[in-house]
């Protein structure tokens, strides 16, 4: 029965992602508030593919032309809300916790919850499937979901992260700054969305690959320097 296997398959992308980012912090976070955060991610996913379907609903009640309902959906009906939601996460069980003592803490706390998000979407995209999917369909979508959709989950929400550790330093540009990196995730991911629906074959692979390569590149740097910046505690 392969329901019974989509669950560790769903799982398998994140934890392996987890592991990774997990070994860039130098003072390693408690266990509990990794599963605390991971979980509360993965809850986050359901609210937000209610709001998305809502989203759509009332788009395609305007009487917009496809391509600009499209548009309109992918950047602000998903990109927005995912990163919006996962933002929210951390804002509310990870900032004031004492846990919260570093600058780069912002940063994995946000991969964190990403990841947790992706894990729920990995196990209905799986799920989707049905209960007579060939293995080989099995394996290919969770290497595509592993190196897609839960790596842009992680690095989007990580530049997300890298921005609201920043701000900590610049409280009159916090706001702003936090703003900013919302920003960038939410195009970047709505950018990806859009590229892998609607662009040409050659562009589906081209222009998700340049982003994920682009983000990255941001979050390791992003970890990099924070790692300079003092150690704070916000309690």
């Amino acid at each position: 029965m392969n329901y019974l296997i989509y669950l560790p398959f769903g799982v398998l992308p994140s934890i392996i992602w987890l592991g990774f980012y997990l070994r860039k912090d130098s003072h390693p976070e408690s266990n509990l508030m990794i599963l605390k955060i991971f979980f509360y991610g993965m809850l986050t996913a359901l609210p937000a593919a209610l709001l998305e379907m809502g989203i759509l609903g009332e788009l395609n009640k305007l009487g917009l032309s496809e391509i600009l309902t499209i548009i309109l959906y992918f950047f602000f009906g998903v990109a927005l809300v995912e990163e919006g939601i996962k933002y929210l996460v951390v804002r509310d069980k990870v900032l004031n916790n004492l846990e919260f003592d570093e600058p780069t803490d912002a940063m994995l706390y946000m991969i964190i919850a990403a990841l947790g998000f992706a894990t729920l979407e990995n196990i209905l995209v799986l799920f989707s499937l049905g209960d007579t999917s060939p293995p080989l369909t099995i394996f290919w979508v969770t290497g595509f979901r592993f190196v897609g959709a839960t790596f842009l989950h992680a690095l989007a929400s990580g530049t997300i992260g890298y921005f609201l550790a920043i701000s900590i330093f610049s409280k009159k540009r916090k706001e702003g700054l936090i703003i900013l990196g919302l920003a960038i995730s939410t195009i970047l991911h709505g950018l990806y969305n859009f590229s892998i629906m609607e662009l040409s074959p050659f562009l589906k692979l081209l222009v998700p690959f340049a982003i994920l390569v682009v983000l990255a590149i941001f979050v390791s740097w992003g970890f990099n320097r924070l790692k300079k910046l003092k150690s704070v505690c916000l309690s």
